[in-house]
């Protein structure tokens, strides 16, 4: 016997999911719906089948083949309009037998109904139709049908109202007819079974029978019925075998399937192939996890169905949601009961769905954002690409070899033809792969390539500015999350690029208006390694007073911290003669993000060697040489601030006084840098809190120092870029010939007492908070270099900044003790809060 599997359905009501797949092809843990039925169909012994389609009737195709890999010979029969149930039978004809009965059965429907008893059935009573019938508590929304004691059909009732519902067997759309039967059909016309054949045939007094059978039937008709009968197949109610293999607790996996030791699983669960379920994971079924998707560390997923593909990042709860495929939902995201987020949405971290909300495929939810009501129509795509960091994004999630060859073009577009771009990474393999995308990206909109491979950030902007580079790029993993990739671009002094150039890519981006040039105008790729640290070392050492340097014998213990500055320094120490115990001077490219935790035992490390080799520094460099931190002769650590004021000082000691001067700090450090400009009579500027905002200040050719209290400074008597690596040089200069340390200079300066705390204000109250802000403290408003900052005398202040890339407003404070800035930093945020109120 043959079967039809009525598989056009477009499933309206299960929208977003059915928005870029079939019905039938919507998945039950491991099998599409229609999957689980051509199993039922092989069980008995049913070895070929049409399949009548429609809608995104491609997919279907694509996926079954010829049947071969399901064990079912399969056709197909694509309507070229809805020709509603029955016409769509009556279409398919030719592949039916003209001598037998065939099965017909809905390929969007999840059964085990024993498919031999109802052919056994039809064949004895000799039916023209046979109806398979089953008891359901709810028969609303389905066709009641009422049979004698022999089975006989009496009468049909199309989705009765409660007052109306005279019995709970309802047609489930399995029939098994008689070949004559599609004579009454008319061709090419919209004809419906249970509108139009039957009744037809009742009238004509035709042996219509019903089969009400056992065991389990659901209709996927909507989200709730998909969550039910997802549900039930892992538990074990629909005999149509495991989803997988059963390791225990009612866990259910296919292949490669990763579950780190704490994570904690309650089943039933599937998780499909490739699966990575992360440590601390709390998970609670029925779960479904489809191939190749990532629950990362300390996610809570509670009774979820999430497609293949997506990630669910650290601190996301799901509670009975649905999730489609190749999504991404960032750290600590809430997606509530029955929400339901269509394919390829993102959601930002913090952000919170509400229960029951649809959000339609290809939809942007921003960082701590809540969302109520239904995102559907209009793009909601992302609206930027840079952020603090440059481009951002998950590797192989947000940013993926793709993405980065389109990054590259666009950035290539925005430069003349011919140009010269330096690109550079770090030593981990996700910032290689990243790189060498964007490599392949240039040349095809007519810009050379000089790949430097993998020097300090420093270098690869010194080489940029010198060699006469059009611009540069650097590719690295972020130093505050590993599965993080940074692309940070440059233009042709080796600066960060400005908001408008950078509006500019972004526009040629999103408009995908690429350059591509000609065969002959394409650019060149060139490797370049070796020289640009060579060039850095030669031009740093004749910027400093080598022989001065070389004359106080430092010694030194210096933390290279496993990264490239280890293929640069050293060598600048040893011209300058210094004794150096070098710590993590071995290149290890898993060490390019290491955790707060295990970065603070690596300071506590260096000055615990510091003080018993009783060196006279101890220093350590993140992994880009981009900033450092210092530890005493004692080792005691250093703050950030407390090495910018000890260098200011310093460099204003040494600077001609003759010439005007001026200290470039950040808005949020305390104000013993005006005190200190006011001894030499200097001048401080403020800055914004942003690296780039200390390079532009740097360019005023007035700027001795600029610096922004977290390790990052600019010596302009070398270049004008944030290094890290040339001012510990410089310092030993200054030190050499002052014939000081660093802790006297640091002891004599002046005290401060600064506190900093963050409060969540949410994306769309951030404009009301400032707002109000400046309306009740506007007398107080000494300037806005960035955020509100508030004067409350020559010694007290606040700061307000609204963070660019989180929902969080950052609050800095000083004051005349450590316990006063404290509770300043608290007020404030009491404010906050209550302005957000």
């Amino acid at each position: 016997m043959k079967a039809v599997v009525m598989a056009g359905g477009e499933g309206s009501r299960l929208r977003p999911i059915t928005l870029n797949r079939p019905k039938p092809m919507v998945h039950i843990a491991h099998r599409p719906v229609m999957g689980h039925i051509l199993e039922l169909l092989k069980r008995h012994n049913i070895t070929e089948a049409v399949a009548t389609l429609q809608y995104r009737s491609d997919d279907i195709q694509h996926y079954f083949g010829d049947g071969t890999h399901v064990g079912v010979t399969m056709h197909y029969s694509v309507e070229p309009q809805p020709l509603g149930t029955a016409g769509s039978v009556k279409f398919a004809e030719k592949y039916l037998a003209r001598d037998e009965p065939f099965l017909i059965i809905s390929g969007d429907a999840l059964t085990d109904f024993n498919l031999s008893e109802i052919i056994t059935f039809h064949q004895r009573v000799g039916a023209a139709v046979t109806i398979t019938l089953y008891r359901v508590p709810n028969p609303l929304e389905y066709g009641v049908i009422i049979v004698n004691g022999e089975g006989r059909i009496e009468r049909f009732l199309e989705k009765p109202s409660w007052g109306e519902v005279i019995s709970d067997t309802v047609n489930t759309g399995i029939y098994v007819l008689s070949p004559e039967v599609l004579d009454e059909i008319e061709p090419g016309t919209p004809f419906d079974f249970s509108k139009d054949l039957f009744p037809r045939l009742m009238q004509r007094g035709a042996p219509l029978y019903g089969f009400i059978a056992n065991g389990y039937w659901c209709d996927i008709g909507n989200i709730a019925e998909y969550i039910r009968a997802t549900a039930d197949l892992l538990s074990g109610k629909v005999n149509l075998g495991e989803p997988g293999r059963h390791i225990g607790g009612g866990i259910y996996v296919e292949e490669d399937v990763e579950i780190a030791p704490d994570a904690q699983l309650y089943g039933p669960i599937f998780l499909g192939d490739g699966a990575r379920i992360k440590g601390g994971v709390v998970m609670h079924g029925p779960t479904v996890i489809r191939p190749f998707t990532i629950v990362d560390n300390r996610a809570h997923v509670d009774r979820s169905i999430v497609f293949r593909n997506t990630y669910i990042g650290e601190g996301v709860e799901l509670r009975g949601a649905i999730v489609g495929r190749r999504c991404s939902l960032k750290s600590r995201a809430v997606v509530f009961e029955g929400a339901v987020l269509g394919d390829e949405c993102e959601v930002g971290e913090g952000a919170v769905i509400h229960p029951n909300v649809k959000i339609w495929p290809q939809k942007e939810v921003e960082a701590g954002a809540t969302v109520k009501s239904s995102l559907i129509w209009g793009a909601q795509a992302r609206r930027t690409l840079f952020g603090r960091y440059g481009v951002t994004g998950l590797v192989n999630i947000d940013l993926t070899p793709e993405f980065a060859a389109r990054l590259s073009t666009a950035f290539g577009a925005t430069l003349p033809r011919g140009a010269v771009v330096t690109i550079n990474r770090d030593l981990h393999r996700a910032a290689r792969m990243i790189k060498r995308a964007m490599v392949s990206g240039l040349p095809s909109a007519g810009v050379t390539v000089q790949d430097v491979e993998s020097v300090p950030i420093p270098v690869a902007r010194y080489y940029t500015a010198v060699s006469g580079a059009q611009g540069g790029a650097h590719v690295r993993l972020s130093p505050y999350d590993q599965r993080v990739v940074d692309i940070r671009f440059f233009d042709g002094a080796g600066r960060n690029l400005s908001k408008a150039q950078e509006r500019n890519i972004e526009n040629i981006f999103f408009r995908e208006d690429f350059r591509r040039v000609s065969f002959n105008d394409l650019g060149k790729i060139e490797i370049v390694s070796g020289l640009p640290e060579r060039r850095y070392i030669e031009d740093c050492l004749r910027a400093l007073n080598v022989e001065a340097i070389r004359a106080a014998h430092f010694n030194l213990v210096v933390d290279y911290a496993n990264s490239p500055v280890a293929l640069v320094l050293p060598t600048i120490l040893s011209e300058l003669g210094c004794t150096v115990v070098a710590l993590n001077e071995r290149l290890d490219e898993t060490k390019m993000s290491v955790p707060n935790e295990m970065f603070q035992h690596g300071i506590d490390q260096l000055a615990a060697i510091t003080a018993t080799v009783k060196a006279d520094l101890g220093l350590r460099l993140d992994v880009g040489g981009e900033r450092v931190w210092f530890v005493s002769r004692q080792g005691e650590k250093f703050s950030g601030t407390t090495v910018a004021a000890a260098l200011a000082e310093l460099a204003l000691r040494a600077s001609d006084r003759r010439q005007p001067r001026t200290l470039a700090v950040m808005v949020n450090q305390p104000l013993l840098f005006e005190e200190i400009a006011a001894r030499y009579g200097a001048q401080v500027r403020r800055t914004k809190i942003d690296p780039q905002a200390l390079m532009d200040a740097a360019a005023d050719p007035t700027v001795t120092l600029a610096a922004s209290g977290a390790g990052e400074f600019i010596l302009p008597t070398f270049h004008r870029l944030i290094d890290a690596m040339f001012p510990v040089a410089k310092l030993l200069e200054f030190l050499a010939t002052q014939h000081t340390t660093l802790d006297q200079v640091a002891a004599g300066l002046p005290p401060y007492h600064i506190a900093q705390k963050r409060v969540a204000c949410p994306w769309e109250q951030k404009g009301t908070v400032m707002r109000l802000l400046n309306e009740q403290y506007k007398d107080l408003i000494a300037d806005q270099v960035d955020g509100v900052r508030i004067r409350l005398d020559d010694h007290e202040w606040a700061l307000i900044v609204p963070e660019a890339d989180e929902p969080v407003c950052s609050i800095y404070a000083e004051a005349t003790s450590n316990g006063a800035a404290e509770m300043l930093a608290d007020r404030y945020a009491r404010v906050i809060e209550g302005l957000r109120a």
